[in-house]
Order: structure tokens, then sequence, then C-alpha cells
């Protein structure tokens, strides 16, 4: 059976543009990831995407992950919930000034608490820090990312309190059926 997936790429262009959650008390302890790990880091992707299926690493190798998380610009931010993860972001910055928001999200258990608001305003204040290491430039320009129709109910919503404007939407049929079974942090979890 085929369903209808919109996808939007949203972008900020200035920090000016980041409008942080308004967040009343401790309710989570963001900090990064500083050593690259695929052992927590495909943890973080299978638990926060299963029942959203996000597939497209499902297949990497452990050499991959490395490889990517090693990469000079890429950071990971997870946000803790009395010292059990809720969910992460996950920043990759690309040539010419830009940083993508390459994964964000938390752990189903978490949503609707206010955590989601916390750790993208607090993962867009990275990214709006995070120089281009590879031009060395000393500010980021652009910050971007993308959702669709699939992620959680609050996903777009999200990104547009914290001031992304949407710049480009795209409509496609897909296969509901079709590609690699949901993940989760268990099979069956989903």
């Amino acid at each position: 059976m085929n369903i209808t997936v919109t996808t939007w790429s949203l972008e900020q262009t200035s920090p000016a543009d980041l409008t942080p959650a308004d967040v009343a008390g401790d309710i989570a302890r963001i900090s990064r990831a500083e050593v690259p790990s695929p052992e927590f880091s495909r943890f973080l992707y299978t638990a926060v995407g299963g029942d959203v299926r996000w597939t497209d690493r499902l297949g990497w190798p452990y050499t991959r992950w490395q490889e990517f998380l090693e990469r000079p610009g890429t950071e990971t931010w997870v946000a803790y919930d009395r010292g059990t993860p809720a969910g992460y972001i996950e920043l990759d910055a690309q040539p010419g000034g830009v940083v993508e928001i390459s994964y964000f999200g938390l752990l189903p258990a978490f949503r609707g608490r206010g955590i989601g608001g916390l750790l993208l305003s607090t993962g867009t204040a990275r990214a709006w820090d995070l120089a281009d290491r590879w031009e060395g430039r000393a500010t980021t320009t652009r910050v971007w990312v993308h959702t669709c129709s699939k992620d959680g109910p609050y996903a777009l919503d999200n990104y547009r309190r914290r001031g992304f404007r949407i710049f480009d939407t795209r409509t496609e049929e897909e296969d509901e059926e079709g590609g690699p079974a949901a993940a989760g942090p268990w099979p069956g979890a989903f």
C-alpha cells in the first residue's frame, strides 16, 4: 500500500532567527557526546527513529559510523532526563559555513514533555557557533534541517517555533511496506 509523504526543508540564515524554547524548571540536561561511539550513536538512531521508520543508516557497518562521527564538525548532543538518554541532535558542518541538523528526535517515552524544544534550542545555538572547519570560516552562515510527515506530530511545529522557515516542500508516494523493517531498540519493539 502506498502512502503520501511530505518532506519539508527548513532553515535559519542568522543566529537572530533562533527563538529559544521557554522552558520552566529543570526538565533535562543536555551534554555533548565527546567520544565518537558508533554503538551509542546507533542506539540513539534506532531508539529515536524506530517508530517513524528511520532506515537509511541501518546498513552502515561499524567503520562507516566511526568515520562519520570522527569527521571535523560532526557533533552529537544528548538530552538526559535524570540520567537516562531521552533524545539527541546530530550536527554536521558542511562547506560554505553551513550546518545541517542531520538527526534530531526523542525516544517515544520522552515526547510531549518540552524536552524537544530545549534540545532543539541548545543544538541550534551550538550550530550557530560551529565554525566550518574545512574552510577555516569563523562563523556559521546557515543552519538547515528536513523533517517529514512520518516524523512525530510535534516535529514541524517545533522547528517553526524555534525560528526555522520552510524553503522547500516535496510530496512523494512511498510503499508503506517497502524497504527495511523499522529499527527500534530491539526487534519488534514497535
